[in-house]
């Protein structure tokens, strides 16, 4: 086959092309502008996406790169010298390796691909070079999958998707019309609809990363492993979903839905931290009531900690429950996690506490915040009890005019001293931090519990959406006979907050996001219904894992599945439509048979075998009337008359249905002429 290669863009003195990248003509085409335009448009489409999270530097020079061979290809000036471009190359490269100490793993290899596929328009001459660029984009649209897998950003890299084909067939074709290259291109991607069925159902699952893909592929969001001043109002500023959650048969009340994450235990006068700890017992429950039943979808976070209600005590996935009641998995979350839990909202937990554990929860920096020390070793010289202590403290938020905000003042070294005494307004960790502090201070144990409060229900759906702005920080204290106790200060300045939306228990919720606020009923119900469609989007396209398959293929008949099975059913799936497909485009070589003028000859030419004159395979319809008038003179007139019309009708510019009717209507009363 001959391939024929075009001109990109026009030599100039001293910049010829090296052999073999395709014979160059003076000037541009206005065609092949538009080819040029076409690549900058798919390039950019798929570039675009990626600009939120490339450094700065990166996508002005990647911008000003594209823009550069725009301007070079309206105006037909010369491409860049070899040498120019290299120094951008390597300078580019350098930059990328300076930003991200390395030119491997997600991060940095997005970036080089980027400013790869940027600097590769500056040497576009020939059909090749467009070719590559054409692969390149193909292969841009995967990476933008790495950072989001919504709806939005599948629909818009399929919209991507026909660009970059319709850029391609004009590469093959360029007589084409825009509008015809555009239809081709969607007829293409409909055709590869049942082959991409056949292959999301029946292609075997590889549990973890695909390409083994390194740590820095998987985006940490949510709660982090630290607490301090302003961490948890911050998060709660983000309207992104934490994790869904679907209840078997009961609902808890919403100031029972704490959903644990995190457990801090050390404090150095201003940050909470787990700590470390040798303990590896198993937790102790009794007095287990009120079982509730649930399944929570679970965004991933890059952290091994899943989320429960409290006290979690059966779990479907294969995770363990800590001494501290944290529910881990044996791997960090980089993927949407589905599992079904049993918690039992009535507890009493570790009411023999281990030695270690309660000199932990004791532990203070003493160095720091002397008021708030001296304010509890006055509750605790009084001899109260720790359940009195408790009861104190929270006594002693509600009185004092403390404030629920999501901008509270700055605080200082003294952290816990500046709020419970100079600003006092807060947002739930402070007030989890200053009452943890004040227990221990009172020699009452105490540990900070991180991880979220309540959702919002989806009754689209009939299921709950806990969002990060439901992040929530409050406290548990140990008590003799009681063990663990969950203790919320929030509570006592908002309550509100345990019972309702977060906007709820704000004075002032501006500073919430649009959506967490009170919005209209009608835009409530479009984001409901919208997140009711993600969800399934989530269940059943990227949840669509191997245990998924596997269930699927058994409903469907499917016995004794293994992976042979299911590889050989795929092929069988793919060759069954590729045989459809050679069928289909095929049929134009079955067509004559069904057309009704072809028909009608065909009908004559059987009855005319039977009178001895049978027509040869070679034989046009113009020799065969000939021959039969030679034959037979009588009916000449008429043969040559059907020949004529028959050749009108099969292949000349005569077609309306009148004429096919009266061609089928002689052949009829023909046989009355033998």
């Amino acid at each position: 086959m001959q391939r024929t290669l075009f001109l990109l863009n026009a030599p100039h003195p001293g910049h010829l092309p090296p052999a073999g990248e395709g014979i160059y003509a003076p000037s541009f085409t206005a065609m092949n502008k538009a080819l040029t335009y076409g690549l900058l448009l798919s390039v950019l489409m798929v570039i675009a996406p990626h600009a939120d999270h490339l450094p700065l530097w990166v996508s002005a020079l990647c911008s000003a790169l594209l823009l550069w061979r725009a301007w070079l290809t309206y105006s037909g000036d010369p491409l860049p010298k070899r040498w120019l471009l290299m120094l951008l190359t390597f300078a580019g490269t350098a930059g990328i390796f300076i930003e991200f100490r390395t030119l491997f793993g997600r991060e940095a290899g997005v970036t080089l691909l980027m400013l790869l596929a940027a600097l590769k328009f500056m040497e576009l001459r020939a059909a090749r070079d467009a070719m590559v660029l054409v692969y390149l984009a193909c292969f841009i649209i995967i990476t933008n999958f790495f950072y989001s897998q919504s709806i939005p950003t599948a629909l818009y890299l399929l919209v991507t998707l026909i660009v970059i084909v319709t850029t391609w067939i004009h590469l093959q074709a360029q007589s084409i019309a825009l509008k015809q290259r555009l239809r081709i291109a969607a007829i293409l991607l409909m055709q590869a609809i049942p082959l991409m069925l056949i292959l999301f159902v029946l292609f075997p699952r590889v549990e973890g990363p695909l390409w083994g893909l390194p740590q820095d592929a998987f985006a940490s969001s949510g709660l982090d492993e630290e607490m301090s001043p302003g961490s948890l109002s911050r998060l709660s500023l983000s309207d992104a979903v934490a994790f869904r959650v679907n209840y078997a048969d009961k609902v808890p009340l919403r100031n029972q839905m704490y959903w644990r994450g995190p457990v801090l235990w050390e404090f150095d006068g201003r940050t909470w931290t787990p700590g470390i700890t040798t303990l590896t017992k198993t937790p102790e429950f009794t007095g287990l009531d009120q079982q509730i039943d649930y399944t929570v979808t679970l965004e991933p976070h890059n952290k091994k900690w899943l989320f429960a209600l409290d006290m979690p005590d059966n779990v479907s996935v294969p995770a363990t429950i800590s001494y501290d009641f944290r529910l881990l998995n044996k791997e960090p979350v980089n993927k949407r996690l589905r599992y079904v839990a049993r918690s039992n909202l009535v507890y009493r937990a570790n009411l023999q506490e281990a030695a270690q554990q309660i000199k932990r929860a004791l532990k203070l920096p003493m160095q720091f915040n002397p008021r708030a020390q001296q304010l509890a070793a006055g509750w605790r010289s009084a001899g109260k009890d720790g359940a009195e202590i408790v009861g104190i403290a929270l006594s002693y938020f509600r009185q004092q005019g403390f404030q629920y905000t999501l901008e509270p003042p700055l605080l200082g070294v003294n952290s816990v001293d500046d709020f419970l005494f100079e600003t006092r307004q807060g947002f739930c960790e402070h007030y989890a931090s200053s009452f943890v502090f004040l227990m221990r201070a009172a020699n009452v144990p105490a540990r900070v519990v991180t991880g979220y409060l309540g959702g919002e229900f989806n009754d689209y759906g009939n299921y709950y959406i806990v969002r990060q702005s439901d992040a929530h920080a409050w406290a548990e204290v140990w008590l003799a006979g009681q063990g663990w106790v969950r203790v919320d200060p929030t509570g006592a300045i908002a309550p509100a907050r345990l019972q309702g939306s977060l906007s709820a228990s704000l004075p002032n919720n501006a500073a919430l996001p649009f959506m967490a606020r009170n919005p209209p009923q009608w835009l409530r119900d479009l984001r409901l219904n919208w997140d009711t469609l993600a969800n399934q989007w989530n269940q059943w396209v990227l949840g669509y894992d191997s245990e998924r398959q596997f269930a699927f293929l058994t409903r469907l008949g499917m016995e004794s599945i293994t992976w042979q099975k299911i590889a050989l059913n795929m092929m069988a799936g793919v060759g069954l439509v590729i045989a459809l497909f050679a069928l289909f485009m095929l049929r134009h070589l079955f067509a004559r048979e069904r057309d009704k003028v072809q028909a009608a000859w065909l009908k004559l030419c059987r009855k005319l075998a039977k009178a001895g004159l049978p027509r040869a395979a070679h034989e046009g319809a113009q020799d065969y009337a000939a021959r039969i008038a030679a034959a037979r003179p009588e009916l000449a007139d008429a043969m040559r008359d059907l020949a004529a019309r028959y050749g009108a009708l099969r292949y000349g510019a005569l077609s309306d249905e009148r004429a096919q009717l009266e061609f089928i209507r002689l052949i009829e009363k023909f046989p009355s002429l033998i």
